[in-house]
């Protein structure tokens, strides 16, 4: 674990967590699970409960993409006092024909180790 005083900027991993949405939303799946744990945390917030590990978010995301069409657009990224850092995301989701099912702001709060994603959890 690295000290507080080693950590990347708040502006530093702002950029990194905007890179992994803009990745997430053309399912570049690879390439945002390689910015996470082995043994992350992750909320599913389609199913519920929570998944633990890469595999577990790819099946999840696998199946969630073949229901609904999820953008998501981080619009503020602020640092907790613990060091977690609190996105505001704007999420639309749309049936797979386009019909738009809901758009909401919620909250997305990461936990890092290091540079890699170590627990995301979601906030109304």
């Amino acid at each position: 674990m690295l000290h507080s005083d080693d950590r990347p900027s708040t502006s530093a991993r702002s950029r990194e967590l905007r890179e992994l949405y803009e990745a997430f939303n053309a399912r570049e799946i690879d390439r945002v699970l390689a910015a996470m744990t082995a043994d992350v945390q992750w909320p599913n917030g389609w199913e519920g409960g929570h998944l633990e590990g890469r595999a577990s978010v790819r099946d999840y995301w696998i199946r969630q993409w073949a229901q609904l069409r999820l953008s998501l657009t981080p619009v503020q990224f602020r640092e907790r006092g613990d060091g977690r850092i609190e996105v505001v995301v704007r999420l639309v989701a749309r049936d797979p024909g386009g019909s738009v099912l809901a758009r909401e702001e919620v909250r997305h709060v990461y936990e890092f180790e290091g540079r890699l994603v170590r627990r995301m959890q979601v906030e109304q």
